[in-house]
């Protein structure tokens, strides 16, 4: 029996692996074509486009993988159903729970494969793939350091303190230098407004250096002349598709610490404690749909019935997340929910063909 379990959990690996595959160049390529519309402003071209899908493929791959297990298992086991395997096997004494068993013994390996994606690779190349083509397409540099948020652009270099949100920044000093490298204007600005076109500069002094004088004068508002990239700043606000587990829990207590509280960010920490279990909770779900139809079913039927069951379920995830959201609902439950009644189907179809 150990070389039986051995055998139906390989399958379903190589099952899953090759859909998650699948699906991930099928969204590569929709994505390609997306990213076309941004070609050659800047310097972003063909190969800036492949080094950006490379970077924002573990987090499709994360993404996608619960839905991948349950096509890849459905094609797997369909087959081994088809070639009368599952029968021969349960003649040999294998019952119904042991080929079950077998099947969730991949899906753990699954789970720790995809927990490992999310938590460590996932989060830290979406943000790099963010920054990558903010600074190919704006011809912007930005870092972050102990001293704040660093962007350049050309002779200009911006410092900025405090990031509220998207769109309002705090404590901005602004450095222009003129072809020889030397200071010409500082400016300091209290805050910054971003009014979904450009960025006002509220409450700033500007100092004009020349001819080794220097004098001030003080504005209350000023439109930002420099071209910073709204979206750069992706890289350096909290969002929570962009974090680990580990980074959402840390933040969620930096929040309440501080008196407040942020019901996207609690429900996307739940939703990645979740996420593994959705994909053990979609391969228990395959093993009685295989078992159930008659084994004259086609592989295309399988996979018409996967990518209907798994878009499906995707769809009522997040709606029930939004939903969630706009209700103010706990976010343990708004994140598992869903899972909850895919599991609880599984288990009735299991037990009834007991």
């Amino acid at each position: 029996m150990k070389t039986l379990n051995h055998y139906i959990a390989k399958e379903v690996l190589i099952g899953s692996l090759v859909a998650s595959l699948v699906l991930l160049g099928l969204l590569n390529f929709f994505t390609f074509t997306d990213e076309l519309s941004d070609i050659d402003e800047g310097t972003y071209g063909i190969k800036d486009i492949f080094i950006y899908l490379s970077l924002t493929s573990p987090r499709d791959f994360y993404e996608l993988l619960p839905s991948a297990a349950l096509l890849g298992s459905l094609v797997t086991l369909g087959g081994l159903s088809s070639n009368r395997e599952l029968v021969a096997m349960q003649a040999a004494g294998a019952s119904k729970l042991r080929i079950i068993w077998a099947v969730i013994r991949a899906g753990l390996i699954l789970a720790v494969f995809s927990s490992f994606i999310g938590e460590y690779i996932a989060p830290p190349f979406e943000r790099e793939a963010v920054a990558f083509k903010s600074a190919a397409t704006k011809q912007q540099v930005a870092s972050r350091s102990r001293y704040g948020f660093w962007l350049r652009d050309k002779n200009t270099y911006i410092n900025i303190r405090q990031i509220k949100n998207q769109d309002e920044l705090g404590d901005i000093s602004i450095f222009e230098f003129d072809e020889n490298r030397r200071l010409k204007l500082e400016s300091h600005a209290e805050k910054a407004i971003y009014d979904g076109e450009k960025w006002r500069l509220m409450d700033i002094k500007i100092t004009q250096i020349k001819d080794n004088t220097a004098s001030s004068e003080t504005k209350a508002t000023v439109d930002w002349a420099s071209v910073l990239a709204h979206e750069l700043l992706n890289v350096f606000v909290v969002q929570p598709k962009n974090l680990s587990a580990y980074e959402l829990w840390k933040h969620m207590e930096y929040l309440k610490n501080n008196g407040q509280k942020n019901l996207n960010v609690e429900l996307a920490f739940w939703g990645r404690i979740v996420n593994p279990f959705v994909t053990l909770v979609m391969l228990l779900v395959s093993v009685p749909l295989v078992m159930t139809f008659k084994r004259e079913v086609s592989v295309g039927n399988r996979i018409v019935m996967g990518v209907v069951f798994g878009l499906g379920f995707y769809l009522f995830d997040n709606i029930f997340g939004n939903f969630g959201l706009i209700n103010q609902m706990n976010p343990i439950f708004a994140a598992s929910f869903p899972t909850i009644i895919v599991f609880s189907f599984a288990m009735f179809i299991i037990a009834r063909n007991r």
